[in-house]
Formats: C-alpha cells, structure tokens, sequence
C-alpha cells in the first residue's frame, strides 16, 4: 500500500497542520508497517504566500515528495492553489477536494499572476486529470462550528470521508483533539464532522 496526498493552500490557513495530522494518525495506526513523510514544496507558511504540504505513507516510502501525476488526493483549502498543485499532482485516479472561498496569494495581489481564474474553470480543470472533484464552501462550515480557525479540520473531515486514508476516524479524530487547543476541542470535532458530512453529501 502506497498513498501520496497533497495538501494546498495560503499561509496561516493550516495546511502543514493538516499533513503532519495526517501522518501522525498512519503512524499511530500502522507503526510497524507503514513510513509517513512530509515534505513542503513552497517554503516557509509565511502568512498570505503559497503553500504546499506534500504526504506520503506507505511501507517503502523515503522520499517526502509526492511525484508529478501520483497524487491520490489534492486537499486545497484555497482553489486556485488546489489548481497549482492539481494540474501537475494530481493522479488520473485521484480526487481534488477544494474549498471554494478564494483568498488572493500574493502573486495575484502584486500582479504575478494574470488573473484569477473562475472557480467553474479551476473545478473543470481538475474534473479533465482525476476521477472526482469535490467541491464545497469549507470557510462557511468552519464559521458554523465556531471559528473561522478551524477550517483545517473542516477539510480533514473531508479528506477522511474520502476513503483513502489507511486508518479509521478514532484515531484521526484522538490526534486532531492533541493538535488543536483545549478550548477549542469541540469546535474542531464539530468542523470536522461537518466537512465529513459535506464530502458524502457532494459525493452522493
């Protein structure tokens, strides 16, 4: 068993909190078969730049970077940096799940970018490379359970209700209540079932 994730998205959104959550729950739950590596392609998290947390676990992995075309899910909490990494990542069994709330990075506010392409058109070009594109308002579920904070167990709800973690929601769910503050517990448990919830919803 092998599985390359991508987790993509703006600094200070969460997406190296999500990889390293991820590759702790298949190490607790498979330590003595599977190897987990994370490994960031864009740099540091600075706040408002791109950022791309690459996972890998299976029982012969060494390197942390997911190959061109391999990615059997691209998690983006920001679309169009879900097409960054799609287009090149994503494998053609894979599945993109992409909040649709844009947030400008960097290079689009100071002009490196052209312009920012149409949500329609991010989705439909990710729908031409994988198997299933999902889709939904993450930034609106994480303002229900609470906090526009706990976006990122919004969407790792979402990943795990994709099937292609190799560990159940026990243990998921042990390690997001050790990697979020005591306060903040049941607000992350509430993010997490609504994003799980809004995966089997769009994926019905």
């Amino acid at each position: 068993m092998e599985r390359n994730y991508i987790v993509a998205g703006i600094g200070g959104q969460g997406s190296i909190k999500i990889s390293h959550m991820i590759a702790e729950a298949a190490i607790r739950a498979h330590k003595d078969k599977y190897r987990a590596r994370v490994g960031e392609t864009f740099g540091a998290a600075q706040r408002g730049g791109a950022v791309a947390s690459h996972v890998r676990i299976g029982e012969n992995v060494y390197s942390p970077l997911v190959g061109k075309g391999t990615a059997d899910l691209v998690l983006a909490l920001e679309p169009m940096e879900g097409l960054r990494v799609g287009v090149p990542y994503l494998s053609a069994n894979g599945i993109a799940i992409i909040n649709t709330v844009k947030q400008d990075p960097v290079d689009v506010k100071i002009g490196g970018a052209l312009r920012y392409p149409e949500i329609e058109d991010i989705l439909a070009a990710l729908g031409e490379i994988g198997t299933r594109v999902i889709a939904f308002d993450a930034s609106a579920l994480a303002a229900e359970a609470g906090s526009a904070k706990v976006l990122s167990a919004v969407m790792l709800g979402a990943a795990f209700a994709s099937g292609l973690f190799p560990f159940d929601e026990e243990t998921i769910l042990a390690v997001l209540k050790e990697n979020v503050p005591e306060s903040s517990i049941e607000s992350n448990l509430t993010a997490f079932r609504l994003g799980k919830e809004a995966y089997e919803s769009k994926a019905s």
